[in-house]
């Protein structure tokens, strides 16, 4: 199955069930290098219908105090953009239908070369890339390699962004686009889901492909609520911030490193089926 398929086959799958799409965002190499393709395996087993997997970056500007510490932490561990296709294409080994989302920033890629990245993407199984920091209308060549590739680019929209914005977005995103629910960095702040839904109903005047929505979703009573206009709700620090309390737990008990990894992935695929529960099967009728 070709990696655009596998995006295209998730989204068609939850609105044939009449269900919002879960996806949950950790960061690759943490809590350790070699923990996130069980974390991964672990996250699909719990009902995850597309993995978001952050790549390490030293500056993340986009990412809330929660991710830019798991992205520290990872970097100290060994892992860099060569590390996380690595981590793609061990799950891709017994994982064939879960997409795959790598969510970053440009200058890894530059650094790699975009081509050698798309190529090596490719190969690795990633279905999606999510740069925070490549706009719209400078990524031409780039979406042209990726959509060559199969792969699809994805644009984060936010509260901010205007119509020029979205029209420019909505002429080379593919497979979904992904909005930011509040102003600032992720993990911040409560949501108005009626802001939310404005905002969504805007962007769908431009965008035919599904709209996810993330930042600030904290617990099963904010994902339902945001279903109510998402296809998609899109959860990370909330995640993250479970498997680091899985993990000093862990350690407090006197357990030993790779312990406390496996008591992370528990956690974290213990809560997220908590969040696929409040998405049941049914609950949303699509226009």
């Amino acid at each position: 199955m070709s990696s655009n398929t596998r995006l295209k086959a998730a989204f068609e799958a939850t609105r044939k069930a009449g269900r919002t799409a879960l996806i949950p965002y950790v960061t690759a190499g943490y809590p350790s290098l070699t923990v996130t393709p069980a974390l991964m395996h672990a996250l699909a087993a719990a009902g995850s219908d597309v993995i978001e997997l952050g790549v390490p970056f030293s500056d993340p500007m986009a990412d809330g105090p929660v991710i830019q510490q798991s992205s520290e932490l990872a970097i100290r561990g060994g892992t860099g953009l060569r590390q996380v296709l690595d981590m793609v294409a061990e799950f891709r080994q017994t994982n064939h239908t879960t997409p795959v989302v790598l969510m970053g920033y440009a200058n890894p890629i530059e650094h790699m070369g975009q081509a050698t990245f798309v190529d090596a993407a490719a190969k690795a199984g990633v279905d999606g890339v999510l740069v925070v920091d490549y706009p719209p209308e400078e990524v031409h060549e780039f979406s042209a390699l990726l959509v060559a590739a199969g792969i699809d680019l994805i644009f984060l929209l936010a509260p901010t962004s205007t119509d020029e914005r979205i029209r420019k977005v909505a002429s080379v995103a593919r497979g979904y686009v992904y909005y930011v629910s509040l102003k600032g960095v992720t993990g911040a702040g409560n949501i108005d889901t009626d802001d939310v839904a404005r905002h969504v109903a805007r962007i769908r005047q431009y965008v035919s492909i599904p709209v996810g929505v993330g930042f600030g979703i904290r617990d099963a009573e904010s994902a339902q609520r945001l279903s109510e206009c998402a296809d998609a709700v899109v959860i990370g620090s909330k995640l993250i911030q479970t498997m680091t309390a899985a993990v000093d737990s862990a350690l407090e008990q006197g357990h030993d490193a790779q312990q406390a990894d496996q008591a992370a992935v528990a956690a974290a695929a213990d809560w997220l089926a908590g969040i696929r529960q409040a998405l049941p099967d049914g609950s949303k009728k699509f226009d």
